[in-house]
């Protein structure tokens, strides 16, 4: 494995080197079995790389069969990967060694950390420098490392699966036991790249979601989020992931104000304000699950390739009990089921023995009685239906006695006659036979494994489908140079912004607003809704007041002279002679509708409910 390399490939960036190696350094390597330095050669080995292997250790000579360098230097030529198996004190050394001898990327595994030192930069921001420096991509700080299955390359400093076989997923996690958790997931989720980005030095998720993209076999993307440090960069990728019709399934934590202060201590990164990740998945159609199960039956679901149409879910099922729980759990998670036409019902009705209702969710059984020709009869049934947009075969795939003449080959038989989803759904992940379930999954048949994880994976598929049927979003109209000024010089100016003043911001941009009169004085205001026409509405204009009908400060429907005299007098007393009148608006919904500045994604519109209830409700979005 150490034969004479070939011309180093220019064309190819430093993160599509890293990924796709074809010569690899390990610096650190040892002959200590469970040690990193002695991981990372045998996952490279065993995991099938027939590129040149470089051990660096000036304690060795030779380690499993390859000769082992004093230095890097040492090894006389450029590598394209260098996996630095070294702690914490030699990585800034490391790294410019590998840098020096022309590696064009590196895997780093340790934390990172040192402790705080007066006018030096953190460590980790020395790394960043060098790498950027030299022109490297950087897997980590702080990571398991990655692995591209498609390249039989493992660059991983722990123990992971063996026999791990290329699939249509890509994942990238900024948790290191997530991604070793999806990698030993003993169902048929299968990678064609996998990363544990960690800390980021070199790369990011956006770049590693750029790289999947390239990947004729991508068919999702799996990502488990803490922060996002290239903002403008994750947003170019997520642009391009609709391009390529590449669903996004994201798993971000960070949601509450201790995990965020968690992320931060843990990463150094900031966790963001979730409200501003929720807008950014929901323009761009990226599909957020709550938890590792929800993701791994979401995957399992995308990654059979199939999409759905219009309509719903249909649903068939052995017992009447757990039908009930379907439909339950399914308005719980916000699934919509298929309404069944007149001809699919009579078709149903001609299958089920007496007694069994021909409806969707579908409870098929009966006695048991010509089994095989009444559930694949009612399936076919259910899938030609045109509301029927994916079926789920909900049973809990307990071990068959005879899987060839039972639900098994049931699945088999069905499967391959639409091309609608179609999943198996178990109800209870533990009880499931995993002989049976690979068989499914090795005949491409998705296996969702809980209710609600798996009823979560069609919500997504729905999901998705809708995003995609949503018109493209027209190119924003340039603001005249005269608007830009006005609100430029208004909102330079630190004093709140009296109502009325809004409302003529907010004309600018054509917006129909009130017509709004600011006065001093009973006369003033009096004259001013004979201007406006009655009724008008009053409202102080003291500038400390923010909420102005949590202290009783606004008045509606003011129909006269009298009544406005009379509310006048109230306001006016207690908040001072300052007012504003304003023509009643005509009844209508009301709604909240403002700006925020979000400190990773900018500028973010934040529409609710409004009125008196905008504090209560938290319905912003």
């Amino acid at each position: 494995m150490t034969g004479s390399p070939g011309p180093r490939d220019e064309g190819r960036s430093a993160l599509q080197t890293m990924l796709e190696a074809r010569s690899v350094a390990i610096v650190g390597a040892s002959v200590r079995e469970g040690s990193v330095g002695n991981q990372s050669l045998v996952e490279l080995l065993e995991g099938g790389f027939v590129g040149d292997v470089y051990p660096v250790n000036p304690k060795y000579h030779e380690i499993l069969g390859l000769r082992c360098y004093p230095a890097v230097g040492d090894i006389g030529r450029p590598m394209d990967l260098a996996i630095l198996a070294v702690g914490n004190p030699l990585l800034e050394e490391q790294l410019r060694s590998v840098a020096e001898a022309g590696a064009r990327s590196a895997v780093i595994f340790a934390s990172c950390y040192e402790a705080p030192r007066d006018d030096t930069p953190p460590l980790a921001d020395r790394l960043a420098a060098i790498a950027r420096g030299a022109g490297m991509a950087v897997c980590g700080g702080n990571c398991m490392g990655f692995a591209n299955l498609e390249k039989g390359l493992r660059a991983l400093g722990f123990y992971e699966p063996k026999g791990l076989r290329p699939g249509p997923v890509a994942f990238v996690s900024h948790s290191g036991s997530a991604f070793s958790a999806l990698l030993h997931n003993d169902r048929a989720i299968s990678f064609n790249v996998a990363v544990s980005s960690g800390l980021e030095l070199g790369a990011t998720v956006g770049e590693y979601i750029g790289y999947a993209l390239s990947l004729e076999s991508t068919r999702v993307i799996g990502l488990f989020l803490e922060s996002i440090r290239d903002p403008a960069g994750f947003v170019e990728a997520l642009r391009a992931t609709n391009d390529r019709d590449v669903p996004v399934v994201a798993l971000k934590v960070g949601k509450e104000t201790l995990t965020r202060r968690m992320v931060t201590a843990h990463s150094g990164a900031l966790a963001g304000e979730d409200g501003a990740y929720e807008a950014l998945f929901e323009a761009h159609g990226v599909l957020r699950v709550q938890s590792l199960d929800e993701m791994a039956d979401t995957l399992a679901l995308f990654g059979s390739g199939r999409r759905a149409g219009p309509g719903g879910l249909a649903s068939v099922h052995d017992s009447g009990g757990e039908r009930a729980l379907l439909v339950d759990s399914a308005a719980a998670v916000g699934v919509p089921l298929a309404s069944i036409s007149e001809g699919t019902t009579r078709r149903l009705t001609e299958l089920l023995e007496p007694g069994l209702l021909p409806v969707n969710p579908l409870d098929f059984w009966g006695t048991g009685r010509d089994a095989h020709e009444v559930v694949t009869g009612c399936m076919r049934a259910l899938l030609e239906d045109t509301d029927a947009a994916a079926l789920a075969f909900s049973v809990d795939l307990t071990t068959e006695d005879q899987p060839d003449e039972g639900y098994i080959r049931m699945a088999e038989e069905v499967f391959p006659v639409t091309e609608k989803p179609f999943a198996m759904l178990s109800n209870f992940a533990s009880g499931i036979d995993r002989a049976d379930a690979t068989r499914l999954e090795d005949a491409g048949i998705p296996v969702l494994e809980g209710t609600l994880t798996g009823l979560g994976a069609f919500r997504h598929l729905f999901d998705y489908r809708d995003h995609r049927s949503l018109p493209a979003i027209e190119g924003t109209t340039p603001i005249p140079l005269q608007v830009r000024e006005h609100w430029q010089e208004r909102l330079s100016m630190a004093d709140p912004l009296y109502e009325a003043e809004g409302l003529s911001l907010l004309s600018d941009f054509g917006i129909p607003v009130v017509t709004v009169s600011l006065v001093g004085s009973l006369d003033d205001a009096i004259a001013a809704a004979e201007r406006l026409g009655f009724p008008v509405a009053l409202k102080t204009a003291d500038r400390a007041v923010q909420h102005k009908s949590d202290v009783g400060a606004v008045r509606l429907g003011l129909e006269d002279r009298t009544s406005l005299a009379d509310a006048y007098g109230e306001l006016s007393a207690s908040l001072g002679s300052a007012v504003t009148v304003a023509a009643m608006a005509p009844p209508g919904v009301e709604i909240h509708l403002g700006i925020v500045r979000d400190e990773q994604f900018g500028p973010l519109v934040l529409v609710a409910a409004g009125g008196v209830l905008v504090e209560v409700l938290s319905d912003r979005r």
